[in-house]
Parts: structure tokens; sequence; C-alpha cells
């Protein structure tokens, strides 16, 4: 079936649109430093987030992989979890001005109501500059970043890469998975895979 969202991506970490991008996030490096305005108007910098896990999860509200995980409540039971053990969650949005899933702040807030979203902000990202410096390829695309700012993973949000909401409870979730290994004190097990979902809209 085709998808309304355009190409589905499933690209390695290493190439944006065939060239490599030398800041782009990278496991086991130091996340890359950027500060984008939250819908509420506060300018947000990921350092300022120093100290907690972070999550960086990149959001068009228009693609049915992203639409996947909010209709069912899977996004934001992740989140609730997340936020109830001390980590921070920072929505992206990178989609262009007259592309598909660019929203002004006014639509986000709304959007983030009615999902009953619980990251801790959604930053617009217009120009697609944080999501060129991360090398985000899909929606979602999501990144871990342990309190000293390392990457600890990188990739898709599960393994089951459908628009299906049945595939959920079967999938292994790979970002609830770094974080509760990674504050046990363990190795994160899978610290890359390959992000699904539809192409961010630069």
């Amino acid at each position: 079936m085709r998808m309304a969202c355009g190409p589905v991506v499933l690209l390695a970490l290493s190439a944006w649109g065939g060239t490599a991008l030398a800041a782009e996030a990278v496991v086991g490096q130091p996340a890359p430093e950027f500060s984008l305005t939250d819908t509420r108007g506060e300018a947000r910098a990921v350092s300022d987030f120093r100290g907690d896990f972070v999550v960086l999860e990149w959001f068009n509200n228009e693609c049915p992989f992203v639409r996947k995980h909010y209709d069912s409540g899977n996004m934001q039971a992740l989140q609730a979890d997340a936020a109830t053990a001390g980590t921070s969650w920072l929505t992206i949005v990178s989609s262009a001005p007259g592309k598909q899933g660019h929203i002004a702040a006014d639509e986000a807030n709304a959007i983030i109501e009615s999902r009953g979203a619980k990251q801790t902000a959604l930053l617009l990202d217009p120009e697609g500059a944080v999501g060129r410096l991360y090398g985000a390829k899909t929606t979602p695309h999501m990144f871990v970043l342990d309190p000293d700012g390392i990457v600890i993973y990188a990739g898709a949000i599960d393994d089951r890469a459908s628009t299906d909401p049945a595939d959920i409870p079967g999938a292994t979730n790979y970002v609830r998975q770094a974080l509760a290994q990674a504050r046990a004190g363990k190795p994160v097990a899978v610290p890359t895979s390959r992000p699904y979902g539809c192409s961010v809209k630069y």
C-alpha cells in the first residue's frame, strides 16, 4: 500500500543524500550542541539538560509511522515512563515551510494537547539545521544521550518497521531498552539501528 508520507527511508547513519556529514551524531561521541526555540518561545540548548538522560525524537504529525506510535499511545507511554525516571525528552520538527509536517507553534501546542504527549519540549527546526546536524533521516528518528552528553543510541524506535499498531506489543523498543540498560550501568545492547519512517521533509 502506498503511504501518503512519501518515500520510506531505511538508511545507515553515515550518510545523508549520499554525502557524509562530519558533524552528525555518532554513538560513543559527544552529541552535537544546538539551541532551538520551543513552542512556548523558550530557547532550549541540548547542553541545558546535561546531567539528565535525554531522548531526541524527530516528529512529523502527518507521517503514518509517527501516527502509529501516537495514535496507539505508545510514544506517550514511553515519554511518561522516561519522565518518571528523570529523562528529558525533546521532540524536534525539521519539516521546512510548505513541506509535509511543518507546523507553527500554536498548531504544535494544539497537537501536543490533543495527543496527550508527555515530552519535555517540542522544538521547531524549520530550516532543518539541527536535523542535518544530527543526520536525522526519518520520522521518527530517535537518539538517546547519557548525562555526560554522549550519544548512546541512534536509530529506530523499535524493530518493527511498519505502520501497523498491532506490531507494537511484540516489538523490541530500542529506546526503552537503551535507557534501562544505561541506567543499570550496563552497555547498550543495540546502540545503533536503521531508522524507519517517512523521510524528513527538509
